[in-house]
C-alpha cells in the first residue's frame, strides 16, 4: 500500500479563463482597413503553489493587430489551471509545471484568442502550436548564461 502512496500524481483540477481583455481603440475606422494588419503574438506563463501539491499555472496571450502605427485591436487572455502534482521529484517538478502544464492550456487560450477577435468583428487569429519543451529548455539555457560569472577583471597598480 506505500508503493501506492507514493506514486507520482497529475491531475488537472479546473481549467478557467482567469484574466480576458479586448481593445478596439480605433473603432469604427479600423474596419474600413484594407491593409493587411501586422500581427504581433506574445505568450507567457507562470506557475505557482496553491498549496501542498496544488499549482496554479497562468498561460497568457497577448495579440495585437496593427497597420501601420494603428492599432486594430488587442486581444489578451489568460488562461489558468489549477493541476494537483505529488510525489514529482523537485527536479522534476520544473518541467511538468513549465511544459506539460502551458501545452494543457494552450489549446484552450487558442480557442478563446481565436472567439474573441471573432466576436469582435476581426478575422479569426489561429495560434500556431507552440514548443513548449523548446522554449523550457531555451529559459533554462538563458538563466544559465546569466549565472554564469563574469571574468575577473585585473587590474596592475605601480
Amino acid at each position: 500500500m506505500s508503493d501506492a502512496q507514493n506514486q507520482p500524481v497529475f491531475s488537472i483540477e479546473k481549467l478557467y479563463v482567469k484574466d480576458i481583455s479586448l481593445e478596439i481603440p480605433n473603432a469604427p475606422q479600423v474596419f474600413l482597413e484594407r491593409e493587411a494588419p501586422q500581427v504581433d503574438i506574445q505568450l507567457h506563463h507562470e506557475s505557482q503553489p496553491i498549496e501542498d501539491g496544488v499549482y496554479q499555472t497562468l498561460l497568457t496571450v497577448t495579440v495585437t493587430a496593427k497597420v501601420k502605427e494603428k492599432t486594430l485591436f488587442l486581444a489578451e487572455v489568460g488562461q489558468a489551471g489549477i493541476f494537483v502534482i505529488r510525489n514529482v521529484p523537485p527536479a522534476d517538478l520544473e518541467p511538468v509545471l513549465g511544459i506539460a502544464c502551458p501545452n494543457i492550456l494552450f489549446p484552450y487560450v487558442r480557442e478563446v484568442i481565436s472567439d474573441v477577435v471573432t466576436r469582435a468583428g476581426f478575422p479569426p487569429v489561429v495560434l500556431s502550436p507552440v514548443n513548449f519543451e523548446a522554449l523550457f529548455q531555451a529559459q533554462k539555457q538563458a538563466q544559465a548564461e546569466q549565472q554564469q560569472p563574469a571574468s575577473p577583471i585585473i587590474q596592475a597598480t605601480h
